[in-house]
């Protein structure tokens, strides 16, 4: 058994003279503890609001403003609009507003096409990669090779096979397959919302099938088992037991695709350039169109806001219904 040592009669009289130096110090012990969390996220929220507040605060005061290619060099000297931006914007009787909801709904149709066709492509392909088979390792190394190329490298790779006289696509439904009478256009008129699709989707759906497998593993194999057992067959597996226990892996993964989806620029923009044809106008390279061909960057910049407010208005009603099924299953 430790004893300890009894203290000194210097140390009795230093403990008199300051009895609050121990509180004191284990005080300032507890606040060092708790402000180190804070000091090292610090830079993290120092660069959040560098590279995404300010701008987007930017971005807001500029949709107020009459900033056109005359005040570019000195952008705080443009008049005040108010809010004559957004009533041209919103002005569907006008070409400029009549334009941007074309472009919205394209958006809409486009984003709903591309996340339901990359949440099924993933779902299959992870249910399909649950039961161990020779080469699985290797097919899965495929499944997410779209995933992980850049996207500037995958996107211009399409857009030569797209091509109609010497592209791929051509070659293997034209020449080969004999499906098509001529040559089709990809990448001008309408077919170009369908090259638009099928690059979306195949660069999409690797990331639905990585979090669906992942969620996968949280499903003890013993419930499959004892509903074979049960005579359930593998759709009422599925049915029954894989969709309802993905559920929440489900709410999030169609969240971040319709968000990533809805905002993407690169894909179309790489894949058609500055100027999209009318049926693969997506908001996002319409809004660029606006502000940097036509140099109105105020009516642009609200563009801008009106579809971020979109973007939270949709995010918030689809966590409010999600979260209120949620307690509804399980109450």
């Amino acid at each position: 058994m430790t004893t300890t040592a009894a203290p000194t009669t210097g140390e009795r009289t230093a403990r008199k003279n300051h009895p609050g130096a121990a509180p004191r110090k284990r005080r300032s012990g507890r606040l060092r503890r708790i402000g180190l969390p804070y000091l090292l996220l610090f830079p993290a929220i120092l660069l959040e609001l560098l590279v995404h507040l300010v701008p987007m605060v930017i971005g807001i005061v500029v949709s107020f403003k009459e900033l056109t290619q005359f005040y570019i060099r000195d952008w705080g000297t443009a008049p005040w609009a108010g809010f004559d931006n957004y009533a041209l914007s919103v002005d569907f009787d006008a070409p400029v507003g009549e334009a941007l909801l074309r472009s919205f709904l394209t958006t809409c149709l486009f984003t709903v096409l591309s996340v339901g066709l990359c949440w099924m492509l993933g779902v299959a392909a992870a249910i399909f990669m649950q039961e161990s088979f020779r080469g699985r390792g290797f097919l899965r190394t495929i499944f997410l090779v779209p995933y992980a190329l850049p996207v500037y490298a995958a996107v211009i790779t399409w857009s030569f096979m797209f091509q109609r006289d010497n592209g791929l696509v051509n070659h293997v439904l034209h020449d080969q397959l004999g499906l098509t009478g001529s040559p089709p256009f990809w990448l001008i008129g309408d077919n170009s919302f369908v090259a638009l699709l099928v690059v979306s989707v195949w660069k999409g759906w690797p990331f639905a099938f990585l979090i669906i497998m992942a969620g996968l593993q949280n499903i003890p194999k013993d419930v499959y088992e004892a509903a074979a057992l049960d005579g359930a067959g593998i759709w009422q597996q599925v049915r029954r037991i894989t969709l309802p226990a993905l559920r929440p892996v489900n709410q999030v993964l169609v969240l971040v695709l319709f968000l990533w989806t809805f905002n993407d620029f690169n894909t179309p923009f790489v894949l058609f350039g500055k100027a999209a044809p009318e049926a693969a106008d997506l908001i996002s390279i319409h809004i660029y169109q606006s502000s940097f061909q036509t140099w109105n960057f105020g009516t642009g910049s609200a563009m801008s806001v009106l579809l971020l407010l979109f973007l939270l208005v949709v995010t918030g009603a689809y966590l409010w219904f999600t979260s209120r099924g949620r307690k509804a299953t399980d109450a």
